[in-house]
């Protein structure tokens, strides 16, 4: 008996002891509470939750961690920096200080001195059953309201273009980090095999400022990148030239068998499952690409609808027929779809990006977005996708509520803007957040990104926490070590 209690560890020893026993009991009585009442609150740490994919088929649907209200995303990305205080957010307050200096105010901010406060360049009036204030900039769009949950009090980490897009799109402001529809395809997959599971779609204009970072796998697998393409700027290489479409066949033909008989002397070869697929996704795409890119076969009334047949503003039915191109995109079963309006930096010429001439430049730019994109959502609701399909309007950053110094714009403000959602489990009609009474910073139920793209995440099925792949030793996710659904612009 005494060399089998030696054998025993010490905790093992103490057990025999009946007081000892007890009193272990106890406490792991009560961890066990604890950890119950912890679970109900909310309060654990997630358990991490790596997708199994199969390096052959990549793109294969994958289920969620929990129901999802939306199965796709088209994310309307104006690049930079709309202003709140022209579209979204009323601010009367500015009426009555106009031309009058900030109390308190900034002696200078991003691009130099400040100037006087500036009323809004637009009237505003109140929309729909809500009687919310919208702008004239954006008549068509505004004309959505009622349909629409805006979050006012959205901030950023960054005041410069570049970083705040990357902050927007991947969760940080450096480069190198997965992008939203990077994580969205890694976790989910796609319902379509002969299209990209993520499409970015530039503006006709150009790209954003940071470019490919907005659609980057960035340590993803590279199956997972955005792929570029526009009603302007079709698929590139879908035919190989100087050769025939029979010719072109054959030589998939000869590629797929000697593809075939290399992965079977060598199975666990990844590399080459992944490469085979994505040649083989070219193959599909080859068939299905010329017909969804063909918009010629749209009914006249689609293209009037979107502004696509506008003859005298050509930036405008270019933008009109990427947003045509996202609609079929979405009928086809993309996953996610990225719209671009706005270039890069141009002195706000390409883009919204006002410092100088804030109201002339944004009559440009709002002919360009209103009228398509309100299309956009018209049309996904009439033909019965909105109530699957999550529709995202966003920006990097907002606007100061003074012009600079010297001039007719407004500087970069990241400490109060706003972006908004709407379809699928979306809660129509909201206004959450708000920000000061001159719209500098906000002040109530205030939200990182953070905390929006949670929220987009979560209305896909998708536990932001969760949702993980180990990069350099850490579990990097798109929220970092942050981020909180917004429930309240959800559906319950």
């Amino acid at each position: 008996m005494t060399d089998s209690l030696e054998q025993l560890s010490a905790s093992g020893r103490a057990l025999l002891n009946r007081r000892d026993y007890l009193s272990q009991s106890a406490t792991a009585l009560g961890g066990i509470a604890l950890s119950s009442l912890l679970h109900e609150q909310g309060l654990l740490a997630a358990t991490p939750s790596t997708p199994h994919i199969n390096p052959a088929q990549p793109y294969a649907p994958r289920d969620s961690h929990f129901p999802a209200r939306a199965k796709n995303v088209v994310v309307i990305f104006c690049a930079g920096a709309v202003s709140q205080l022209e579209t979204w957010d009323y601010k009367p307050q500015l009426i009555e200080w106009d031309d009058k200096p900030l109390p308190g105010g900034p002696a200078v901010t991003f691009q130099g001195p400040a100037g006087n406060l500036a009323r809004p360049q637009y009237n505003f009036r109140q929309r729909g059953e809500t009687g919310k204030w919208v702008s004239d900039m954006i008549p068509h769009l505004a004309e959505l309201t009622d349909d629409i949950a805006f979050i006012h009090s959205l901030t950023s980490k960054s005041n410069t273009h570049g970083p705040a897009e990357n902050f927007l799109s991947t969760g940080f402001v450096l480069d190198g980090f997965p992008s939203l529809g990077s994580w969205v395809t890694y976790a989910l997959g796609s319902e379509s095999q002969n299209l990209p599971a993520y499409v970015a779609i530039p503006d006709p204009r150009g790209v954003p400022q940071n470019g490919s970072n907005n659609w980057g796998p960035g340590f993803l697998p590279a199956a997972f990148q955005g792929t570029t393409f526009s009603s302007k700027e079709p698929v590139r290489h879908l035919t190989a030239a100087g050769t025939t479409p029979r010719q072109d066949a054959a030589t998939r033909r000869l590629l797929d068998q000697m593809n075939a008989r290399h992965l079977a002397t060598h199975p666990g070869d990844e590399k080459l499952a992944a490469r085979i697929a994505s040649y083989e996704l070219a193959a599909r795409m080859q068939l299905s690409m010329p017909g969804l890119s063909d918009l010629s076969t749209e009914p006249q009334h689609i293209l009037s609808m979107y502004g696509a047949d506008d003859t005298e503003n050509a930036d405008k039915a270019a933008f009109a027929r990427n947003c045509i191109l996202a609609r079929r995109l979405i009928e086809q079963g993309v996953r996610f779809v990225q719209l671009f309006n706005g270039a890069y930096a141009s002195g706000g010429k390409l883009n919204w990006d006002g410092h100088s001439a804030l109201k002339d430049q944004y009559d440009v730019h709002a002919a360009i977005l209103d009228q398509p994109a309100a299309a956009l959502i018209r049309d996904l609701r009439q033909r019965g996708l909105l109530e699957e399909t999550l529709v995202v309007w966003c920006t990097e950053f907002g606007r100061m509520p003074f012009f600079q110094k010297g001039a007719k714009g407004r500087d970069h403000n990241p400490d109060g803007f706003t972006c908004w959602l709407t379809g699928a489990g979306v809660r129509p009609g909201v206004s959450h957040g708000a920000t000061d009474d001159f719209g500098q910073r906000a002040i109530t139920e205030i939200h990182p990104l953070y905390d929006f793209n949670a929220t987009i995440l979560h209305l896909l099925g998708l536990d932001h926490e969760r949702l993980t792949f180990e990069h350099n030793g850490i579990q990097r996710r798109l929220t970092n070590v942050e981020g909180h659904v917004i429930h309240e612009v959800l559906r319950t």
